[in-house]
């Protein structure tokens, strides 16, 4: 299950449970199919809570980056899970964007904002 929120130019997707393929479809359809900021987006990835990921979501990922990686200019990552922060460093090889992966979320949702350092 995911739950999306905008705040100016940030979308924030906190992911519980399992990451399906129709979770991934409903994040694509709120991020490409509504109007954009000025300028480019910033995303925060809450990925405390997840606890899984289908193998059909991580393709349609690298998909979305290849397609959309130049559309946002911050990614944040919250996790402290080992292998969500190597998947993060294959997104940020095929994206455009500065991506952090962060452990605290006040930090992330700062820093994705343009509020804070990193």
């Amino acid at each position: 299950m995911i739950t999306i929120q905008k705040k100016n130019n940030l979308i924030i997707v906190a992911v519980i449970g399992e990451f399906t393929l129709t979770d991934y479809k409903e994040f694509e359809q709120q991020v490409l199919n509504q109007p954009h900021f000025d300028g480019k987006a910033n995303l925060l990835f809450d990925w405390r809570d997840m606890l899984d990921y289908t193998v059909d979501v991580a393709w349609e990922e690298i998909k979305f980056i290849r397609q959309h990686g130049n559309e946002f200019d911050r990614v944040a990552v919250v996790t402290d899970d080992e292998w969500q922060t190597w998947g993060t460093w294959v997104f940020d090889l095929f994206a455009n964007a500065n991506v952090v992966v962060f452990g605290d979320y006040d930090e992330a949702e700062a820093w994705a904002s343009g509020t804070g350092n990193t």
